[in-house]
């Protein structure tokens, strides 16, 4: 188990490396291209597979230990320490992150987007699938700042390198918000290093902060959340994301949506709630305030986008929709309760399935059409997607509604559990404060719900064409002109006005690499709605023992 653990986290990192060095003679395929794209494809599969291997022999029993463990002294004089594991809430993001990463490949294999050398478009998701596995599996404080400074540059060259739109200046947004955020991340560790005389997150978090006064906490939990904050992102930190995901090529926009976002959200539970439970709870008011403030506004930006004629972009509106669905990710943290925490991970994994799915639609779609305007998908399509490319249609309807929260699908499980922790927060925090804020975010789920169906009418049915005004040559005679009226069988009404949908061109419907790579999404959207209990008999074991400070 210790081996898998470390192949999961240390693959990827040496098939980045190997990805820009000529390929062997027997392996090089038809062209060069081919061959590292091959590669990408190679290891990335080897992860998932090693990951499902872990996640198999992980001892269910026992979800709140720490197991597959490898400690090993590194900095002695930090007394920094290669120090890994995995429980049942580090566990679930380090199979989603395998998972996308794999399908991202694959879909890159047949849809490479348009940029320089496809050695470095590997080399770069593979380090970003090294960093983000790392960030979930390592327990030392030091350790968990490098990977998740890690996987900052290969996303910036991604989107700088492979996007499109203003790409550069999406790119410099996204690295200089989430720089900025880092380094006073930075200065919050090591406070909590320094004062404690530990970098280990498991004895910090057995601790329980009884080593830390309630000063040091509060500045603690302040600068190390503002930089989880930004990765989130939690509102008024959230603007470099939508421009990052309309600018970034759709593998990038579905890792960044599907797996960078979840780094943030898994800090907060890791780290903070454990190790400064004291401080977290002076500042969990105003983080569900936030919380909630993000969710109204996500959900009204995302209304003004689908609206007729605001020329909004699809992928920006699933942009907004991704900081709505991560201020329920952060209510829940925010209740700092077991019922809450569950559904902030559970949201988590949710957003990573049906967002990443989202993302991979709206790339297909924008790939056919030219453009991801909704005016233009919805207006000059005639019968949109359901005519034209029924099952594109059909699975795009599913992820709409998978993402407002149907029930019986994942979406809806998050999103009840965090209003419920929020209508019986923790001890010590306001109820009539956390019940306020359960009320504006069951509000907002009904605004997830009028933007989602916006957008399935829109591009999935198109917009009513105007009824045509018929001249008097045109209108059907009348009885009084004669017999030539009664002459033959009258046309059916509206005969000589063909709809649009008969005249506009049929699309390419889903092929078959988009429907081995969106398959499993859409599979496991529906097996963790219909049962929740597969996820959550991982994670409620672990959370009940990380909020009660390592007892059991």
């Amino acid at each position: 188990m210790q081996f898998l653990l470390a192949f999961v986290v240390v693959a990827p990192l040496l098939g980045a490396v190997a990805a820009l060095l000529p390929a062997p003679p027997g392996l090089k395929g038809k062209n060069p291209d081919q061959a590292v794209l091959r590669h990408g494809v190679t290891i990335t599969g080897a992860v998932l597979i090693a990951a499902i291997v872990l996640a198999v022999g992980f001892d269910h029993d026992h979800p709140a230990t720490m197991q597959a463990t490898t400690d090993i002294s590194w900095i002695p004089a930090l007394d920094v320490r290669i120090h890994l594991g995995i429980d049942g809430i580090s566990l679930p993001l380090l199979v989603l992150t395998a998972l996308l990463t794999f399908l991202c490949a694959l879909y890159s294999y047949f849809k490479l987007p348009a940029g320089p050398s496809p050695k470095a478009f590997v080399a770069l998701v593979l380090v970003l699938e090294s960093g983000t596995l790392a960030t979930f599996a390592v327990l030392d404080l030091l350790l968990f700042f490098l990977a998740f400074e890690m996987v900052l540059i290969p996303m910036y060259f991604l989107i700088a390198r492979w996007g499109s739109g203003q790409r550069q200046a999406a790119a410099w947004k996204f690295i200089l918000y989430t720089l900025l955020g880092s380094v006073v991340m930075l200065l919050g560790i090591l406070l909590i290093g320094l004062k404690s005389g530990t970098f280990d997150m498991v004895a910090l978090a057995t601790d329980n902060g009884r080593g830390l006064t309630t000063s040091v906490q509060v500045i603690a939990v302040l600068a190390i959340g503002l930089g989880l904050a930004v990765k989130t992102p939690m509102w008024p930190l959230h603007s470099w994301l939508p421009d990052a995901h309309t600018a970034a090529p759709t593998v990038g926009s579905v890792l960044l949506a599907g797996v960078l976002l979840k780094m943030g959200t898994y800090g907060f539970v890791r780290i903070l709630l454990p190790i400064a439970p004291d401080g977290m709870r002076t500042f969990a008011p105003y983080l569900a305030a936030f919380a909630v403030v993000g969710i109204v506004y996500g959900s009204l930006a995302c209304l003004a986008l689908a609206r007729t004629g605001a020329k909004g972009d699809l992928k920006r509106l699933i942009a907004y929709s991704s900081v709505g669905h991560m201020g329920f990710v952060l209510l829940g943290i925010a209740t700092m309760t077991p019922t809450g925490v569950n559904g902030a991970l559970f949201a988590n994994i949710a957003h990573g399935l049906i967002t990443g799915l989202l993302f991979f639609l709206v790339g297909a779609i924008k790939d056919r059409y030219g453009t991801a305007d909704l005016d233009t998908l919805a207006g000059a399509t005639g019968a949109a997607l359901y005519g034209r490319a029924p099952r594109l249609g059909a699975l795009l309807a599913f992820a709409a509604v998978a993402s407002l929260g149907l029930p019986g699908l994942a979406g809806f499980w998050g999103e009840m559990l965090t209003l419920f922790g929020a209508y019986s927060p923790a001890e010590g925090l306001s109820r009539p404060a956390f019940r306020t804020f359960m009320a504006i975010g069951a509000f907002g789920t009904l605004l997830t719900a009028a933007y989602m169906l916006i957008v399935v009418r829109r591009v999935c049915m198109g917009e009513h064409p105007p009824h045509p005004r018929l001249s008097p040559d045109d209108r059907a005679p009348h009885a009084a002109d004669g017999p030539q009226a009664t002459d033959g069988p009258r046309p059916a009404e509206g005969a000589g006005i063909r709809p649009a949908a008969s005249t506009t061109p049929q699309l390419a419907d889903i092929q078959t690499y988009e429907a081995a790579t969106w398959t499993p999404l859409a599979a496991l959207t529906v097996l963790a709605g219909l049962w929740p209990a597969v996820l959550l008999g991982l994670t409620d074991p672990a959370v009940q023992q990380l909020l009660a400070g390592g007892k059991s």
